[in-house]
């Protein structure tokens, strides 16, 4: 039966499956794929499956925002999708971290999606074994990474970047981030620990692998063959971990 929204069908989709927020960055990975196969483009939902390196895998799309991230991960799962993989960017709230990888081990629930699931105090973890993994692709790609404690918020001109109307409002962005920085938070974004907490509940592996495009309200960020080299490195880096997972830990 075709899912409502991603309009896939359980033959369509890989039980490795990379999520990406943007639409278009699935091209990109599309690009890598042999034998490919365009399954649909509905709404923000964009969605291929291929062969990488021997290994078949999905790669769809979220759009912006957990409730999305949410019905991707549902439909995906409807599907059969047994690894679940979000590629994507994030804001890193350490001047250090501005072009590395954040693959992190948790995140903290500020999005209200995964509460409609689940009560706060359940965690949004990611699974040990595909961190490791992707930490070793990370390396193998001549990237560096951290892993750590990141946030994920609902509110982008509310809670992370300047606008016209948080200026009218008196909004103070720098409360988010000084209060984060509290607690050693390494990076925000929008749609992670509602995917981690559906990963967990799904009984499936989950993980997030991130690259740090923008720093704290966009006070700096990566410019011209910088990003476009970033986005391509995410990508691969992504597919190769989900090979050596493949090989080295569902191969056993």
């Amino acid at each position: 039966m075709q899912t409502l929204y991603s309009k896939t069908e359980e033959k369509d989709i890989a039980k490795y499956v990379l999520f990406s927020g943007d639409p278009w960055r699935v091209e990109t990975v599309a690009k890598q794929l042999e034998d490919v196969r365009h399954i649909a483009f509905a709404r923000e939902f964009n969605t291929y499956t291929g062969l990488y390196k021997g290994v078949r895998i999905t790669v769809t799309s979220t759009g912006i925002g957990a409730p999305s991230a949410a019905i991707a991960m549902e439909e995906m799962y409807q599907c059969g999708m047994e690894v679940a993989v979000r590629m994507g960017t994030t804001m890193g709230l350490k001047d250090d971290l501005l072009g590395k990888l954040i693959i992190p081990t948790g995140a903290m629930r500020e999005e209200a999606t995964s509460k409609t699931y689940v009560p706060t105090s359940f965690p949004a973890v990611a699974d040990i074994e595909l961190i490791n993994c992707m930490n070793k692709s990370t390396l193998e790609n001549g990237r560096e990474y951290v892993n750590g404690i990141t946030c994920t918020m609902d509110g982008f001109y509310s809670q992370m970047r300047d606008s016209r109307l948080s200026a009218k409002m008196n909004k103070d962005m720098s409360e988010t981030f000084t209060a984060l920085k509290k607690y050693n938070i390494s990076a925000v974004d929008m749609e992670s620990s509602c995917m981690l907490v559906l990963a967990n509940l799904m009984g499936i592996k989950g993980c997030i692998v991130t690259m740090t495009t923008v720093l704290e309200n966009l006070k700096d960020f990566l410019k011209g063959d910088a990003r476009t080299k970033s986005e391509e490195d995410l990508c691969k880096i992504a597919l190769d971990g989900l090979v050596i997972y493949d090989r080295e830990v569902a191969g056993k």
